[in-house]
């Protein structure tokens, strides 16, 4: 199965960004390096449930620590750090480690009911650009579709026509989400709103389908999901986000250096927690093996 790179290009792109400084350039290129070593690393390590994924989940602290320490906080230069959300190097680093990680730990389950995963542009609504007096091939069938983070999903193909023999007929790709992953480094109320809107998005056009948002830090009060479409939060490290006026003292190298063991610290006390990422992978197990007959069986209900 062919996995995205998402912040494999993400490095690449910076590297090509004509703003960024010349100092943080030989940096972005170990980076690159750096990153080439720790996706053979995920991708070597064999074992039962629970050492893959405490393998996996230190490797991803380790290699997280250091693309958001030794490559932009210590970076003497600004540019780094003050534009980390337009260059979208922390939240995909969680992007590229979901599909690895659950292809190592449920991969007999998702390869047997050709399902992919990983990022993917799916499914969210149709609509016909169609008129009695303007009538097109297919109707003027038109889907709508959404890029997702994550997604356990299949193929799709649609073919519409105004004939029985589909004469004329108008066939449109795209892929089908059952469960999908929204990644976020931090979660406010706004991202959370907005997250609520695409969970009733892809629920509307997939009933049976899960949303999940995945965030780093919490950066809001809790609100109760059962109001919502989303199915489940689940806050990676724990923990909550640094507030503005300690995050506004690392907006420059003085400063950072400064805070520099005080950030090293939060984060050593905080960081990726195994169980919120088994949680995540025993949603999707319970998903895929939720009709199975002899699990039902065993159960005594469904």
């Amino acid at each position: 199965m062919n996995l995205q790179n998402s912040h494999h290009d993400k490095l690449k792109a910076l590297l090509e960004n004509p703003k960024l400084p010349m100092e943080d350039k030989l940096k972005v290129q170990e980076a690159i390096l750096r990153h080439a070593t720790f996706i053979q690393q995920l991708h070597e390590i064999k074992g039962d449930f629970e050492f893959v994924i405490n393998t996996m989940v230190s490797l991803l602290n380790e290699y997280k620590r250091y693309i958001e320490m030794d490559l932009i906080f210590d970076s003497p230069n600004d540019f780094l750090y003050r534009q980390k959300g337009q260059i979208k190097l922390e939240n995909t680093i969680i992007e590229e480690f979901l599909p690895i990680l659950v292809l190592a730990t449920l991969d007999d389950h998702i390869q047997s009911q050709n399902l992919t995963i990983g990022s993917k542009t799916c499914f969210s609504g149709i609509r016909f650009e169609s008129g009695i007096r303007a009538s097109k091939p297919g109707a003027g069938i038109q889907i709508r579709e959404k890029d997702q983070d994550f997604a356990l999903s299949r193929e799709l193909f649609i073919q519409s026509s105004h004939y029985h023999d589909f004469r004329e007929s108008l066939t449109l790709a795209s892929n089908i989400a059952y469960l999908v992953a929204e990644c976020k480094t931090n979660l406010d109320k706004t991202m959370f709103q907005e997250a609520a809107a695409t969970a009733v998005d892809i629920k509307s056009a997939v009933p049976g389908a899960k949303y999940y948002l995945l965030c780093e830090w919490l950066d809001m009060t809790p609100i109760s999901t059962s109001t919502t479409a989303i199915d489940e939060i689940i806050i990676l490290r724990k923990a909550r986000r640094l507030p503005s006026d300690i995050r506004g003292q690392f907006n420059t190298y003085q400063g950072r250096q400064k805070h520099r063991q005080f950030y090293t610290d939060y984060l050593t006390v905080h960081p990726f927690a195994v169980d919120t990422f088994s949680r995540f992978i025993m949603h999707i197990y319970n998903l895929i093996t939720e009709h199975n007959e002899e699990n039902v069986l065993s159960k005594g209900y469904f």
